[in-house]
């Protein structure tokens, strides 16, 4: 007897580059790079390795 799962379901965040967040913060791109590399920022990488941050975390640092 084969066993079914559930179809995966895809929960699509928005996502900033570097530049997005360094605009928000008023800073520069490398500034936000060192934030991430010592954990202050999460990080996710697109498949080519490209950082990208999740809005809605960029957004409760903001406020």
């Amino acid at each position: 007897m084969r066993h079914r799962t559930a179809p995966l379901v895809h929960t699509f965040e928005e996502l900033l580059t570097p530049g997005e967040v360094a605009a928000r913060f008023r800073v520069d791109a490398k500034t936000v790079t060192r934030w991430a590399n010592t954990g202050k920022l999460t990080t996710i990488r697109t498949p080519g390795g490209h950082r990208r941050y999740r809005k809605s975390e960029i957004d409760a640092l903001l406020l």
